[in-house]
């Protein structure tokens, strides 16, 4: 895993952690929007860096990594983390460990739960052969869904496969479905999902509830996973400087 850095130091820290199968330019529209007001640091997933080869490990060691960047180079604190989809599980596993500060966690689509034993093996192919038909066969998909949703996402696809292949999307997926949340914590988690994956947000949601009551809850009306980054970067990046301002006010008025 490595950091890409935006904006300026000083400024308050933002964390962004993208999804499996896309490399951090996935945020590249987001952080043109924030890096003049915020210290940006944008992970690079293992297996799915651009440039280099490397190889997944697990959720577990890809937190280990955040968690060693922040406190050897942002003296163990972040104002704020935003995750997408598998990005939404490393922060997780970042927050159940409790080993940094993140003042306003986000969580986009996160994979909070595992999938029963038997369904891991040939989701985690299937999905395999998603990336990569996407990969190979952009064009047709783009024919298929004639979308700017799906064509951003093809896009990064075909980016980073060449340098993890087959093998980061098995171990990631593998990784993703068999593990479990078992406890977070933090003064201010939110968890995004739109409405076209309720049925697979929705037991994330009362499982993130159950050992997290404080937890907001927030639904985009007629997104599906990822779409509102990729089509509304400029609403995530209202809601991500509300929610940080929001945040010291309410620390402000406390002290």
């Amino acid at each position: 895993m490595d950091f890409k850095t935006f904006g300026n130091i000083g400024s308050p820290t933002l964390l962004l952690i993208p999804g499996l199968g896309v490399s951090y330019e996935i945020f590249l529209p987001l952080i043109s929007m924030l890096e003049d007001r915020f210290h940006i640091i944008a992970a690079q997933v293992d297996g799915f860096t651009l440039g280099r080869h490397t190889e997944f490990t697990s959720v577990d060691d890809q937190a280990a990594q955040v968690i060693r960047y922040v406190n050897d180079n942002l003296g163990g604190k972040l104002d704020i983390a935003y995750g997408l989809s598998l990005g939404g599980k490393i922060l997780s596993q970042i927050l159940e460990r409790n080993e940094i500060t993140i003042d306003n966690s986000i969580m986009d689509a996160a994979p909070l739960l595992p999938l029963p034993r038997w369904l891991v093996g040939p989701l985690k192919y299937l999905q395999c052969a998603n990336v990569w038909s996407c990969y190979h066969w952009t064009e047709f998909w783009r024919w298929v869904f004639h979308s700017h949703y799906f064509d951003v996402l093809l896009d990064e696809c075909r980016k980073v496969y060449p340098f993890g292949g087959s093998k980061a999307v098995l171990d990631g997926y593998t990784s993703v479905y068999t593990t479990r949340l078992e406890s977070i914590s933090g003064k201010d988690i939110h968890f995004w999902y739109g409405t076209k994956e309720s049925f697979v947000a929705k037991p994330q949601i009362r499982h993130l509830r159950a050992i997290h009551p404080d937890t907001k809850i927030e639904i985009f009306n007629g997104m599906n996973h990822g779409q509102l980054l990729i089509d509304h970067p400029e609403e995530v990046a209202d809601r991500i400087t509300r929610i940080l301002y929001e945040q010291k006010l309410i620390d402000t008025s406390i002290d």
